[in-house]
């Protein structure tokens, strides 16, 4: 069972790669996230777009989350996903939006 306490860095890396953490939960979520010139919501559709886009299954799941947490409904994922399709490839989209369906199932 996770420290509740911990970041998801933490949990994930904390004891092999503690600089990485570091870096994560200071400076990325701590700073880039943090700034006001984007809200969460809008920082969250971008990510998920460039995770989709680069292929990064394995970020895609926690940021899926994080994007609907963040006050992205799932139709407007499925609307991004499909518009994705088209500039990201098929496959891509297709995986991010098995991604989504389980996530939003769960």
């Amino acid at each position: 069972m996770p420290n509740q306490g911990q970041t998801r860095a933490q949990q994930l890396l904390g004891d092999t790669a503690p600089e990485l953490v570091r870096l994560t939960d200071d400076v990325l979520f701590g700073q880039v996230w943090a700034d006001q010139g984007l809200s969460r919501r809008d920082r969250s559709l971008v990510t998920v777009a460039a995770l989709v886009t680069l292929y990064r299954p394995e970020q895609l799941d926690s940021h899926l989350r994080l994007a609907l947490a963040n006050g992205l409904s799932k139709e407007e994922l499925v609307a991004a996903l499909t518009h994705l399709a088209f500039y990201a490839g098929w496959p891509s989209a297709m995986s991010a939006m098995n991604r989504l369906k389980a996530i939003t199932e769960e």
